[in-house]
């Protein structure tokens, strides 16, 4: 599972000159919330719509409406963008995006190839990439095997058992709770009682 895999690659950026209220105009044309911003071919600094509301002048000054009309029209994405972006590498694990995401405590990584941007991967990609690893929405029903002791081979010895009666699993996935291993596996409705009672018979917990 690599960051190519789940990346949106249809890139929409700015650049430093761009003026805020076309950096606005462009996240809600194409409702997003983040734009790159590019110096030709290079990556100088990062956009959101958090920097934009926070360099916003607060609603409780007088002058608010003139200055924030002049903000908008006037200053431009280099005045206000993050020029410290977190980047990731499109060859990197879709984990390691995760993992970098909360050290950073950030939504978003720029994603690189050979010194270049060539996409760009949200928060929300990686919920669409559980929902698509987990095979959700489709007919499925998931049994729970649990493995009080893991070792080497089981999973190759569930797919054994289940392969001898002519029994397919759609999707897998293992879960660690405490010294436990639960199992899950994604199987097709009508399978469900035969599958169930295959493992029980081969020896293995079901939950």
């Amino acid at each position: 599972m690599s960051v190519a895999d789940y990346m949106t690659k249809k890139l929409v950026v700015v650049h430093p000159e761009t003026t805020v209220s076309v950096a606005v105009d462009l996240m809600r044309t194409n409702d997003i919330h983040r734009l790159p911003v590019m110096d030709g071919n290079q990556l100088v600094g990062l956009v959101t719509q958090g920097i934009i509301s926070r360099a916003l002048p607060s609603t409780a000054t007088s002058l608010s409406v003139y200055e924030t009309n002049y903000l908008l029209t006037k200053a431009t994405v280099a005045n206000i963008m993050t020029t410290n972006v977190q980047t990731i590498n499109a060859t990197d694990q879709l984990e390691d995006a995760i993992y970098q995401m909360r050290q950073h405590k950030i939504g978003v990584l720029p994603v690189m190839h050979a010194h270049q941007i060539v996409g760009i991967i949200t928060n929300n990609d990686i919920l669409a990439a559980f929902l698509n690893i987990t095979g959700y929405g489709e007919a499925t029903v998931i049994s729970r095997v649990v493995i009080q002791h893991d070792h080497p081979g089981v999973i190759f010895k569930i797919g054994q058992v289940l392969a001898e009666h002519d029994l397919s699993i759609e999707t897998l996935m293992v879960v660690r709770r405490q010294n436990q291993r639960i199992i899950e596996l994604h199987i097709t409705g009508d399978q469900v009682e035969k599958v169930q009672s295959v493992l029980t018979t081969a020896g293995f917990e079901l939950e």
